[in-house]
């Protein structure tokens, strides 16, 4: 009976020990889980930020464009504001030979296309532009009024007046095509005469009407 006994009591401290020994095997393999269901929430929220870094780099990618685009934007604005209006501000003429008028009392000069020094306007683009040109003398036997205006030193259009005698007066203007470089001025013919003084009579004026 003691035997028995013996035998039933280690037994069952064996069945206790067993059963303690497979505790922290059921605990790690609760970690385990724990650890695999965190994995895959970071695996998900790295692919999360990955998208998000993608879409903020098209986003910047597209904010860049767009700044570029106003930047050009403002800077075909700012070139396109071309208009020069000038006045001779004394007489001139006549002369043996074709002389280019240097009308010098500048009105306005937006876009600094018109040269005052030389009477020529530069095209600073490719357009359409309009030109004006109002000349006066005094009517003589002697002279004549005849001026015209001039593209690279072709001829365009011209004014022209005769009078024997009083303030005599002739205007024009055209539209024109212009490259980017082209050169626009007016010549005085050979014996012709015009007048100018503070009042401003005799002006050569033109604009950009719209970019090509």
């Amino acid at each position: 009976m003691m035997l028995l006994f013996i035998t039933v009591v280690m037994l069952n401290v064996w069945a206790i020990q067993a059963d303690d020994a497979l505790l922290p095997n059921i605990n790690i393999l609760e970690e385990l889980g724990k650890m695999k269901i965190m994995e895959t929430r970071m695996e998900s929220m790295e692919k999360e930020m990955e998208r998000l870094r993608t879409e903020n780099t098209a986003q910047a990618k597209k904010l860049e464009e767009l700044h570029v685009t106003i930047n050009e934007l403002i800077k075909q604005n700012n070139v396109s504001k071309v208009a020069f209006s000038a006045s001779l501000s004394s007489s001139d003429g006549p002369h043996s030979n074709e002389q280019t008028l240097i009308y010098k009392h500048i009105f306005l000069n937006t876009g600094d296309a018109y040269d005052a020094n030389t009477g020529i306007f530069t095209a600073p683009m490719k357009g359409v532009y309009v030109f004006r040109v109002f000349s006066k003398a005094y009517g003589s036997q002697d002279k004549q009024l005849s001026a015209g205006l001039f593209k690279n030193g072709q001829h365009e259009i011209s004014t022209f007046a005769e009078l024997d005698r009083g303030f005599i007066g002739s205007s024009n203007g055209v539209s024109l095509l212009l490259e980017k470089g082209d050169k626009i001025c007016v010549n005085l013919y050979g014996g012709s005469a015009i007048a100018d003084n503070e009042y401003h009579h005799s002006t050569f004026s033109g604009h950009l009407l719209f970019p090509m």
